[in-house]
């Protein structure tokens, strides 16, 4: 069951990563000790918002598979009394955020492994950045369409290899054919929606092609992934080639 491998080393690098980027874009844009209002769009089986409310911020997570839903709920329920109060979560689609909330009534606005299964993203994105209060900030994790070849490339499939490069689409390891983001693009859309690209990152540089059951290594060794990871999310040309993009736009 593809659940199993959330816990393996592909998707901590992902979480970790994407949580330590995540935290120094909001201490650069808010007082220490502020109390967030958190939006977390697709949440999956709520890492991010757990953390956030663990951090003592206000989340409410939406998400729209039912699975994921009862994984987050089950998460959640084993928190104690104090977490658990500071989380809302509720089923329903990233398209239909302007339905249950106001605008303007989040700090920080997440989406994160979401882009991809949306056709036509750029209505989402801006019902996204409405949610944001002046100052907000929105996290956006999408697969980097700029670099669909590294993975089939890597692996040695030169086949899938050149055929990446005149795509926008791939098949992703649940076997479903999805899109893949361009920075550049977004990078316009950002700006368009008066959310502007502040900062951004690379995700799972050297780690993209890890099998979903390969399992933690040890501590010295996973620190010594994360390191390399981490520096590369941040350096060019390498973050330009990272499987997955991290944007944090803030709202103006």
């Amino acid at each position: 069951m593809w659940l199993k491998g959330l816990g393996g080393l592909r998707n901590t690098v992902r979480q970790e990563l994407v949580a330590r980027q995540l935290d120094e874009q909001i201490a650069a844009r808010f007082p220490v000790g502020q109390r967030l209002r958190v939006l977390d769009v697709g949440m999956g089986q709520g890492t991010q918002a757990l953390r956030l409310a663990r951090a003592g911020h206000t989340v409410t997570g939406l998400e729209s598979d039912a699975e994921m839903l009862r994984v987050a709920k089950e998460a959640l329920g084993s928190e104690p009394a104090g977490i658990r109060e500071r989380v809302r979560l509720i089923e329903g689609n990233g398209l239909d955020t302007g339905v249950h909330f106001l605008p303007g009534s989040f700090d920080v606005v997440l989406c994160h492994g979401v882009l991809m299964y949306v056709r036509d993203p750029d209505a989402m994105l801006a019902g996204l950045a409405r949610m944001l209060a002046p100052g907000g900030l929105l996290s956006l994790l999408v697969r980097n369409a700029d670099a669909l070849a590294m993975r089939p490339g890597t692996a040695g499939d030169w086949d899938g290899a050149l055929a990446a490069f005149d795509t926008d689409t791939y098949t992703n390891r649940l076997g479903l054919t999805v899109r893949a983001d361009r920075l550049d693009a977004l990078t316009a859309t950002l700006a368009g929606i008066a959310a502007p690209l502040h900062a951004w990152y690379g995700v799972r540089v050297f780690t993209d092609n890890v099998s979903n059951d390969v399992e933690l290594p040890a501590a010295t060794e996973l620190e010594q992934v994360l390191a390399a990871e981490d520096r590369a999310g941040r350096t060019d040309p390498y973050r330009r080639v990272a499987a997955l993009l991290h944007l944090c736009g803030v709202r103006g």
